[in-house]
């Protein structure tokens, strides 16, 4: 039967030269697999870059040759027949029909293909990745591919670091085992003497055990390292918190900017249809038709730059261009844009042409977005009333709660009831950003199921 520091020093080098194996075997695998889908990756992201940067197949072997000597990798260019049109690595009228290729076969199949293999016309092994792009309207199939030769050089390079490291520590929890196997051994030789002491009822004995008062410093200190863990742990969960709020977030801004969109996008399709549908349409009104078409196409170029610009102005990088503008007239014409999308509803505006000094384009959409939430939640008349002090957008639909007033115009915040999610995750955001790049103020009055009305103070 084994003595105690025995067992001890036996157990402890097996189960850490097995902890130590199984680590390591788990450090190398994921490391590879981390390595290969890293490759993966940024040859999937270079195809992605090479299909942008190739509108029309015009110097395809120049443009290839210049994306090897960027990034290293094999480019291949296959069209829809399996022809190579462009090859870096090899003369391409030389090169065989590519179409029954694992890898263009499953990008035909699925978002792309990948398959590794030995190329015999480089005699290496390569990782193939293929993926169905549109060139210049016709498909054709990009394959990158990269040399994984190196890679097992690298493994295998890593297994014998790996094997020395398993030597050093081997022998290193040899000597600290055995040390400590020794150190277990006196204080049991302790106890054991102090026992056949006391059996033999000498009068004076002691007993010294050290591994006690060490045991309790132990069990100290891991209760404050749990603590430090916890602490860790929350932060750790803070920060995952915050990761997924951006993640939201960012789904959410694209949601709410292509609500800026449908307007125009909207006025342009419907006067495309009548153009296309209608072929005896009068010159004069395909000629208005194609105005319109053309001054909405405009506002959207202008939307976008100007909602870059407010991102800026939030950040004091650029000054908005204010200048004299006549408030009805804005108000006429934004009314004219939204009565093409809301053909049965009426608009009313009420009060004089007063001059206003404000940037156009900005004003302009913050007041549509204004009207088109009172003309999207009400089926009654939306008035707009100017006054040389205010302007108010008034409504009779569903109203807005006390609690939702709070919160209404914060960044990305959408009322959960009676589907305001499209015009308020970000129109009222923007709608304050602008008023107050003018020092303007929007005030919101509302009962609920009754109506209500958004003053804009200059």
């Amino acid at each position: 039967m084994l003595k105690i520091h025995q067992f001890f020093l036996r157990s402890f080098i097996l189960i850490f030269l097995s902890i130590l194996i199984l680590i390591s075997i788990v450090i190398y695998f994921w490391s590879k697999t981390i390595y290969l889908e890293q490759i993966e990756k940024n040859i999937l992201s270079n195809i992605n870059t090479l299909s942008i940067a190739l509108p029309n197949l015009d110097n395809i072997d120049k443009k290839v040759k210049e994306i090897k000597e960027a990034t290293n990798l094999r480019v291949t260019i296959i069209n829809s027949k399996g022809k190579v049109i462009a090859e870096t690595d090899k003369d391409k009228t030389l090169m065989e029909n590519h179409l029954n290729r694992e890898e263009v076969i499953d990008a035909k199949l699925s978002d792309y293909g990948e398959i590794s293999r030995h190329s015999d016309t480089l005699n290496k092994d390569l990782l193939y990745i293929a993926k169905e792009v549109k060139i210049d309207g016709q498909n054709y199939y990009i394959r990158m591919s990269s040399d994984i030769s190196t890679i097992k050089e690298y493994f295998i390079k890593l297994s014998l670091q790996l094997i020395a490291i398993f030597s050093i520590f081997l022998l290193l929890a040899f000597i600290v085992s055995y040390y400590i196997s020794n150190e277990i051994k006196k204080e049991t030789d302790n106890i054991l003497h102090f026992l056949i002491s006391l059996t033999k009822k000498r009068e004076s004995i002691s007993l010294s055990v050290f591994h006690t008062k060490e045991f309790f410093t132990i069990n100290r200190l891991l209760n404050k390292v749990a603590l430090r863990l916890q602490k860790k742990e929350k932060t750790k969960a803070k920060h995952t918190a915050k990761l997924k709020l951006a993640n939201k977030q960012k789904d959410e801004i694209i949601s709410a900017i292509s609500h800026e969109f449908k307007n125009p996008i909207a006025i342009i399709t419907g006067y495309v249809q009548t153009l296309q549908n209608d072929k005896d349409l009068p010159e004069q009104m395909r000629n208005k038709f194609l105005s319109k078409i053309d001054s909405n196409a405009n506002k959207m170029t202008q939307i976008i730059d100007k909602l870059r610009l407010v991102l800026k102005l939030e950040e004091g990088k650029e000054h908005i261009e204010k200048r004299k503008i006549h408030l009805k007239d804005v108000c006429t014409t934004l009314c004219i844009d939204l009565k093409d999308k809301y053909p049965n509803r009426t608009i009313e505006i009420k009060g004089d042409n007063y001059l206003l000094e404000a940037d156009e384009t900005l004003l302009s959409m913050a007041i549509s977005n204004l009207v088109e939430n009172a003309l999207k939640y009400s089926e009654n008349t939306v008035t707009i009333e100017i006054t040389d002090k205010y302007l108010k957008v008034i409504d009779l639909g569903i109203g807005i709660s006390e609690m939702e007033l709070l919160k209404i115009t914060d960044k990305f915040y959408r009322v959960s009831q009676n589907g305001w999610n499209n015009s308020l995750g970000l129109g009222l955001f923007i709608v304050n950003s602008i008023l107050v790049l003018h020092d303007f103020k929007l005030e919101i009055h509302s009962v609920y199921a009754q109506g209500s009305e958004f003053i804009i103070k200059y």
